[in-house]
């Protein structure tokens, strides 16, 4: 990765966040996309080959000037990591559709906006395209309708850039890391659209973003098409294969016993 320009969007917290302190530490040249900016201290002090930005990815316009900045400051794209997102949690006969547009825009408009602008300049250096998804677009998880919905939108969308430009150089990535311990669900939109505020799950059980990250750049390094992170994830998929109904009620009884589940 020494001296690949990788960009990474959501690069302020979680995974993206770990994403940054991965490559910088091998060498890369990172642009943080954020809509808050990211200011560890800790990062700049790795590499000095930085360009930090705040973006909001559900603007098509950020993310054509998201591309234009990086390539008037490096002068071409190798990666782009399409990992901004957010999570919801509440039923869909209750929840407030305007959180379900704000998943759409932010989880998969976004990785359409920046793939388009990026795409170009991502085939002039046979690059790699990357979207951090979630067994959520695999299986779809009650009370999460807007983010399951995303993240099957946003595999297929990747999975066809894929196969369009199957003989053009690109390299297209579709990470499912699974349950992680990220802000993600702190940040999760209720059924009105106001944040959640805390987690229904035991945060310290999880894989961590820092191990997420290391198994990304991993799977990037190896040109690898798709990564499901965990073990549970990988059952999940493999059994909703060939038992779909059976995995319908497991998925039930598994999310209902969550704290302050919004369906028993």
């Amino acid at each position: 990765m020494q001296g690949k320009v990788v960009i990474i969007t959501g690069a302020s917290s979680g995974i993206g966040k770990a994403l940054a302190f991965e490559f910088a530490r091998r060498g890369a040249k990172i642009v943080l996309a954020s809509r808050s900016g990211v200011t560890d201290a800790e990062l700049f002090k790795i590499s000095s080959e930085i360009l930090d930005l705040r973006i909001d990815v559900t603007e098509e316009s950020d993310c054509e000037s998201l591309i234009q900045k990086t390539i008037e400051k490096f002068g071409h794209i190798d990666i782009l990591i399409n990992n901004a997102g957010i999570s919801m949690r509440a039923l869909f006969s209750e929840v407030n559709l305007d959180v379900i547009r704000q998943l759409m825009n932010t989880n998969f408009w976004g990785t359409v906006y920046c793939s388009k602008y990026a795409l170009p300049h991502l085939l002039e250096s046979n690059g790699s395209l990357v979207g951090v998804s979630s067994i959520a677009g695999y299986k779809g998880l009650p009370g999460r309708t807007g983010y399951s919905a995303s993240k099957f939108a946003m595999q297929g969308f990747l999975e066809v850039v894929r196969i369009e430009n199957l003989k053009k150089g690109l390299h297209v990535l579709i990470v499912c890391p699974g349950f992680t311990a990220s802000n993600i669900r702190n940040m999760a939109l209720s059924k009105d659209g106001t944040s959640q505020g805390e987690t229904p799950l035991d945060e310290g059980k999880l894989m961590t973003a820092e191990e997420v990250a290391r198994k990304i750049v991993l799977a990037i390094e190896k040109k690898k098409d798709r990564i499901i992170l965990t073990t549970q994830g990988k059952l999940t998929v493999l059994l909703n294969k060939f038992f779909p109904k059976f995995m319908d009620k497991m998925v039930y009884n598994h999310m209902a016993k969550e704290p302050n589940s919004p369906f028993k």
